[in-house]
């Protein structure tokens, strides 16, 4: 699979966890079943999409208003949009029925766990901004202060482009050309 290109690699890694979460799950469930019966692991499941429900209607709550906080100071809420993307998908993960997708569901919601994966969220979203999409065709990124590769002049981080980049042209004050 490593051959493939970058975008049909997340497709087939994509389609792979959509084929094989659901088999664990199944799996699992089979295996508390027969470990505490079956109207116990029923019952656990639901008790477990109840104290989730709970859980983040409490988080996205406490989520929402430091968003709107932080909108109101006028600074930049990455935090608070992390953690309200982390409740939403965690949120998720619990109302899906089955034990891994709720203990991962969990860990997404908790106040005691959501900060680790924040910064797993955080090195992910950087990894693919500063290596996908905002990568250079000459090599570094738009925001990289080393020059890029292959000899090319550096970027500009605002415009995007060469630093010794002219253009030619005249200024016509009051028309837009």
């Amino acid at each position: 699979m490593s051959r493939l290109p970058g975008r049909r690699r997340r497709r087939a890694v994509l389609l792979l966890l959509l084929i094989v979460v659901p088999i664990l799950e199944i799996l699992v469930i089979i295996a508390v079943d027969r470990v505490i019966g079956g109207w116990p692991t029923f019952l656990l499941l639901v008790a477990e999409s109840v104290v989730g429900a709970w859980f983040v209607r409490r988080e996205g709550a406490k989520t929402w208003r430091a968003l709107s906080g932080a909108l109101g100071t006028g600074h930049m809420p990455s935090r608070e949009i992390s953690d309200a993307a982390l409740v939403l998908v965690g949120g998720a993960l619990i109302l899906a029925p089955g034990f891994l997708t709720d203990v991962v569901g969990f860990v997404l919601i908790l106040p005691l766990t959501r900060p680790v994966a924040r910064r797993v969220l955080e090195a992910v979203v950087a990894r693919r901004l500063l290596g996908g999409v905002f990568a250079s065709p000459r090599g570094g990124t738009p925001f990289d202060p080393r020059p890029p590769s292959h000899g090319a002049p550096p970027r500009s981080p605002r415009s995007g482009a060469a630093s010794d980049d002219v253009i030619e042209g005249d200024v016509i004050e009051g028309e837009i050309l």
